[in-house]
């Protein structure tokens, strides 16, 4: 069955032609979500949501943008209504993560279960790059996340950005302009791998632990970020690192599991959630 007559039939209502259209993009949309919210519980329910809100509504999609923009729209309406309740992320909050991490047994324990048992809880440092650039981008207002999400990771379209947030072009780019300018800022002062003088050294620190028998230098040297450092000015830099983080999808990586109990240990030192061993999310009473 050709395309046209598939998104025919779900505009029409038929059920199975939207879930085929759907699933096109639906490992994308996850990811996405992920990244403004940084629970897969919550991701799971809103990616529900939203297909059951488009399917809902499908009749007044008017193809003036594709179906996917037209989804991650309603999507990115759902993750806004559940972020506004939330305050954003200090540029420490990893830092208050490791904290907890370091003051708590339990927690050391269960991010060593999770690396030894768990066929997606391996450590990569690239990966934690890309954790890293999660967590600071939590730093941001949330329009301006979600343009340079939009943008820099997944690469809509500056228009298809437009119709997502509701937003006149110059607007989108005066928040892209504004995310990447914070973002380069962050990392030039916190980042040991771009900046001799950075104060974290948290991706290789952890390598470290987890990876004990790994060259320390050769596996920093696997990193382009690493070798551009000392060449490349801050806007490359940045883009480098977007470059990285496109390339990393945070719900299939090979340290999914890991990460995400790191990420459950950063929202409970932030106040986020109110223990770490609950799995339920929401903010602490």
């Amino acid at each position: 069955m050709e395309r046209e007559e598939i998104l025919k039939n779900a505009i029409s209502g038929d059920i199975n032609a939207f879930q085929t259209l759907f699933a096109e993009f639906q490992n994308q949309l996850k990811s996405y979500l992920y990244r403004l919210l940084t629970d897969r519980n919550d991701v799971d329910d809103l990616a529900h949501d939203t297909f059951i809100k488009a399917f809902s509504n499908i009749s007044t999609f008017n193809q003036d943008s594709s179906l996917k923009t037209w989804v991650f729209k309603i999507a990115t309406n759902l993750a806004y209504d559940h972020l506004r309740k939330s305050k954003r992320w200090q540029t420490d909050a990893q830092d208050r993560g490791a904290d907890l991490a370091i003051g708590s047994e339990e927690v050391r324990k269960t991010f060593w279960m999770v690396h030894d048992t768990s066929h997606v809880g391996a450590y990569e440092m690239k990966e934690h790059i890309d954790f890293c650039f999660t967590c600071i981008s939590k730093t941001l207002l949330i329009e301006n996340q979600v343009a340079l999400i939009l943008k820099d990771v997944y690469d809509f379209q500056i228009k298809e950005i437009c119709l997502i947030l509701g937003e006149t072009e110059g607007v989108i780019k005066h928040l892209l302009n504004d995310a990447r300018n914070l973002m380069t800022d962050i990392f030039e002062s916190r980042c040991a791998l771009i900046n001799k003088n950075g104060v974290c050294h948290q991706c290789s620190h952890i390598n470290e632990i987890f990876n004990p028998k790994h060259d320390q230098q050769e596996e920093l040297m696997k990193l382009e970020l690493v070798k551009a450092s000392k060449k490349f000015n801050r806007k490359e830099l940045f883009a480098l690192r977007a470059v990285l983080v496109k390339g990393i999808d945070p719900l299939h990586a090979s340290g999914t599991d890991l990460h995400e109990e790191i990420m459950m240990c950063v929202r409970t030192a932030i106040g986020e959630k109110s223990n770490f061993f609950d799995r339920g999310s929401g903010k602490a009473e």
